[in-house]
């Protein structure tokens, strides 16, 4: 019997595809809408928490830097528990149930309790559905393998590039609520799918990696000791047993990321049984962390900075006679990023083989160094959106915000990408599902630290903002030229994976 296929490819690679559309579609719905809803008066007619920005800015940082961060036991738990499949399963449960629950006209612990339910979904789902993926393509050649990552990669963007248009649209045009509401149905849609035809997906991550039962039960005891104690420390947290404010605790825990990143590529560097070589390339992944962390640090403020931005001082008439206020969504610019990467990347591809056939291909540290000095760039465009306002004392067009992202999202594609093949590459064995959690970790701390770089620059006044993105500029920029000028030392110490 002939072996279903999908456009050249195994029929599983729909079912996944689907899923990750609907589940990303939900991620970045309701990420489009969270700090604009905390933000929102409590006396508006589409009423919110009226929390001040800068607590916002904290929260939005604590919820999707968690997100990032619990991708490693969700990658474990499906490992060594229950495999990838049901973890994406109930993954996307708890992703849906989590999104209902902050469609509840109710007071902030619950609305709290259904962002901690979703950060669980999304560290089971993200992770394993992707290695699902790879188990597709189990023995087939490279080339097909990373044709299909291709596809799935669209699947991504697609789901990120309509949800503001939909789920944004109805969260601030009618409510808030509505639009958590929508992003939930649509989790939902992606699970019925997902459960009709998950029989194309064979055996792929069907069974946990553990040997035995008796390892499974430990794992079991390990997990359920862990969840007790992470439950036990939010509840002193919430019941304020321990007096920690919301910006001090993400602040605590982004230093406390940083520090684990640091005590672990202490050991590996300085007391691993590792060769010469291979402590140069675990070099070469530190300082992709520290330069991946940046990155996103700026990046990530898409949702916070920018969306504040956008909804402030940003001409939304275009299109506005549609809307009861005479303004398009300001979550409508969340679509850009998502949109120019669907449009660019096969430009991209296209870029680095034809380059690489003429030897003139960047090395992967120089490739970074083009993503910061992108990064830099970006911050400067949007300085000089916040210098006109102040000069005009009116709002600027939207081509500020769109070249902004456009800088930024071009950044990514020289950095994203790059650095996730090059930790793979650059592991050592023993080391390599360790040394992709840091490249999560640098993510979370990424996203942790925009969500408080945001709150703090929507909380200011407008003439604060042009020193603000140009600091940001600089040391995105600087931290870019610095890594074109070290690059040719970076790519001795990668040894023979640098080719």
């Amino acid at each position: 019997m002939t072996e279903k296929t999908w456009a050249g490819h195994p029929r599983g690679l729909a079912t996944l595809f689907m899923t990750e559309f609907f589940e990303r579609f939900t991620y970045y719905g309701m990420r489009a809408l969270l700090i604009l809803f905390l933000t929102a008066a409590v006396t508006a007619e589409n009423a919110g928490f009226g929390i001040p920005r800068e607590s916002a800015g904290a929260i939005y940082g604590l919820y999707t830097g968690a997100v990032y961060l619990f991708s490693l036991p969700g990658g474990w738990i499906a490992d060594r528990l229950i495999g990838q499949r049901k973890a994406v399963f109930w993954g996307g449960v708890l992703i849906m149930l989590g999104n209902f629950t902050l469609a509840i006209p109710a007071s902030p612990p619950v609305f709290y309790l259904g962002l901690a339910i979703i950060v669980v979904g999304v560290g089971l789902l993200k992770p394993n559905i992707s290695a699902i993926v790879g188990e597709l393509y189990k023995g087939q050649p490279g080339a097909r393998r990373d044709a299909g990552f291709s596809i799935f990669y669209m699947g991504i963007n697609l789901g990120a590039f309509i949800a503001p248009l939909i789920a944004g649209t109805i969260g601030e045009a009618w409510s808030w609520r509505g639009g958590f509401f929508c992003a939930g149905l649509f989790m939902g849609i992606g699970l019925l799918q997902y459960k009709l035809t998950e029989n194309y997906l064979g055996d792929a991550g069907l069974h946990p990696h553990a040997a035995d039962e008796a390892e499974r039960a430990k794992g079991w005891k390990l997990l359920a000791g862990a969840s007790a104690a992470v439950i036990a420390l939010v509840l002193l947290l919430f019941t304020g047993v321990i007096p920690v404010g919301v910006t001090q605790l993400a602040q605590l825990v982004g230093s406390g990321m940083v520090a684990l990143a640091f005590v672990f590529f202490g050991y590996v560097l300085f007391f691993a049984d590792i060769t010469r070589e291979e402590r140069g390339r675990v070099a070469v992944i530190a300082i992709f962390f520290l330069c991946a962390a940046l990155f996103w640090a700026g990046f990530e403020q898409a949702a916070t900075t920018f969306n504040l931005f956008a909804l402030d001082y940003t001409d939304r008439s275009l299109l506005g006679g549609w809307f009861p206020d005479g303004v398009h969504p300001a979550s409508w610019y969340q679509s850009i990023n998502p949109l120019v990467i669907i449009l660019l990347s096969p430009f991209f591809a296209w870029l680095w083989v034809t380059l690489g056939r003429r030897n003139l291909d960047p090395s992967a540290p120089a490739k970074f160094g083009l993503g910061l000095v992108q990064l830099g760039l970006g911050f400067v465009v949007i300085m000089g959106a916040a210098e006109l306002i102040l000069s005009s004392g009116g709002k600027v067009a939207p081509t500020w915000l769109l070249l902004t992202y456009l800088l930024h999202t071009t950044g990514e594609l020289c950095l994203s990408p790059v650095g996730l093949s090059n930790v793979t590459k650059l592991s050592p064995p023993r080391y390599v599902g360790q040394m992709m959690g840091t490249w999560f970790l640098g993510a979370a701390v990424g996203n942790l630290a925009a969500g408080l770089i945001g709150g703090h620059v929507g909380s200011g006044s407008v003439e604060d903002m042009p020193g603000q993105f140009l600091q940001m500029a600089l040391i995105g920029g600087g931290a870019g030229i610095a890594m074109l000028l070290f690059s040719g030392m970076i790519k001795k110490l990668m040894g023979s994976a640098a080719q």
